[in-house]
């Protein structure tokens, strides 16, 4: 006798009524944003959004223990519906990997909908609620009654949903501006990146110096007319040393001498200088064709013109090399009036008073004479409860390849 297949929405739901639900939520979401233009949501911030993300889990907890059972609620916590809506948190994650996140456009389609937007919308939140109150619901079932034997449960998946929960709670108080300062001078002024609305700061920077160090200049072949630089012809990145030789067709240039920072004399031939006026020169000797001559090439700064050499209506150039490392030395003083002196360097930020200083950029036009640095600041209070999360999940999967390991031993 053939068995009968279960009808739709036939107790207990399984995968099928899960993905339904899911993406009905889903849906529901968009037609909110549709109905109400895309505007979105509006986060709430500290400690508001503190005091609500409390209540919603201790929510969760108590109505799964309240519950714990009722056919919907086992539903409700159970596998089917959480793969469901990790699948749908997929998704939207996808899409918002794929169309640009920014400013909206008004009027069309993707603002009306908030696809460009999309981790602020109504569908991305319906399904990280319900997949929060899916993880809380699982969650309580382990916590009460207390056993050992389910910590690793119980680490995976508070860990996961604290994770989770403060991310997104806590994206409406992170805080990433960009604050432009000269050097002798101090700002408590930043910018966000789509805005050219000034945030005053909780404290000021004062840049007292601003250092860059670069890579030995480059030896160039410019066409005019095509607007190009020529290939040479090893294809090789042609850096500036006492003996080396670059070639192009027909032409080949050597490095006779070289001074990395020099200035030129009143009958123009370059003398060593301080590094920090000095600029770069290299003595070259140039075979084109049949002429032979020898030249001074410099790559020039904002108070001096470049050499070059003309070669039948191509120019050889010297260009400065690709910074190697920039740092900006920095004081930087609180609202009580602390002071903190700190040098930042790229992928060196500093940490003070809750607030992350990361060295970002500066006038690339003027180079190592830049008297502009640019500085990033970052600040995001929920990040240690974000971090805690993730460790969590951490433990939970070192234990359970632990316990695999016992049981593999034991069998």
């Amino acid at each position: 006798m053939a068995a009968l297949r279960r009808r739709l929405f036939q107790s207990p739901w399984e995968f099928r009524e899960s993905f339904i639900f899911a993406a009905a939520a889903v849906l529901a979401g968009f037609l909110v944003e549709y109905a109400t233009g895309g505007t979105g949501i509006v986060k709430p911030r500290l400690p508001y959004n503190a005091v609500v993300l409390a209540l919603f889990g201790v929510s969760v907890i108590s109505a799964g223990l309240a519950f714990r059972n009722s056919a919907f609620v086992k539903w409700l916590g159970g596998i089917p519906l959480g793969l469901a809506l990790i699948s749908a948190i997929s998704v939207l994650s996808l899409i918002g990997g794929i169309v640009p996140q920014g400013e909206p456009v008004p009027g069309s389609l993707a603002t009306l909908l908030r696809i460009n937007q999309i981790f602020s919308s109504w569908p991305f939140a319906a399904a990280v609620i319900l997949f929060l109150v899916n993880l809380g619901l699982s969650l309580s079932w382990k916590l009460v009654p207390f056993s050992l034997k389910n910590i690793q449960f119980i680490l995976f998946h508070a860990g996961f949903w604290l994770a989770l929960s403060c991310g997104v709670m806590g994206s409406s108080d992170l805080q990433r501006l960009v604050v432009p300062i000269e050097v002798g001078k101090a700002n408590n002024l930043g910018y966000v990146m789509e805005s050219e609305v000034p945030q005053k700061l909780p404290f000021s920077v004062h840049l007292q110096e601003f250092s860059l160090e670069e890579y030995p200049p480059q030896l160039m072949l410019f066409d005019p007319k095509s607007d190009k630089l020529v290939a040479e012809n090893s294809q090789a990145i042609n850096q500036v040393r006492k003996g080396a030789i670059a070639t192009w067709k027909g032409i080949e240039v050597q490095v006779v001498d070289f001074m990395p920072y020099a200035l030129p004399g009143k009958d123009g031939i370059p003398r060593p200088a301080e590094r920090n006026t000095g600029i770069a020169f290299a003595k070259v000797k140039i075979l084109s064709g049949n002429v032979f001559q020898e030249a001074w090439l410099s790559t020039g700064s904002p108070m001096f013109k470049p050499y070059a050499v003309e070669l039948g209506g191509l120019l050889l150039g010297m260009v400065p090399g690709t910074p190697k490392a920039f740092r900006s030395a920095v004081t930087i003083r609180d609202e009580k009036g602390e002071e903190t002196k700190a040098t930042l360097a790229v992928n060196h930020p500093v940490d003070v008073n809750g607030w992350k200083f990361y060295q970002m950029g500066y006038d690339e036009k003027a180079g190592r004479w830049s008297q502009l640095s640019l500085v990033e600041v970052i600040r995001d209070p929920w990040l240690p409860a974000v971090y805690l999360g993730l460790f969590m999940i951490m433990a939970g999967n070192l234990l359970f390849f632990w316990n695999g390991i016992k049981q593999h031993e034991a069998a």
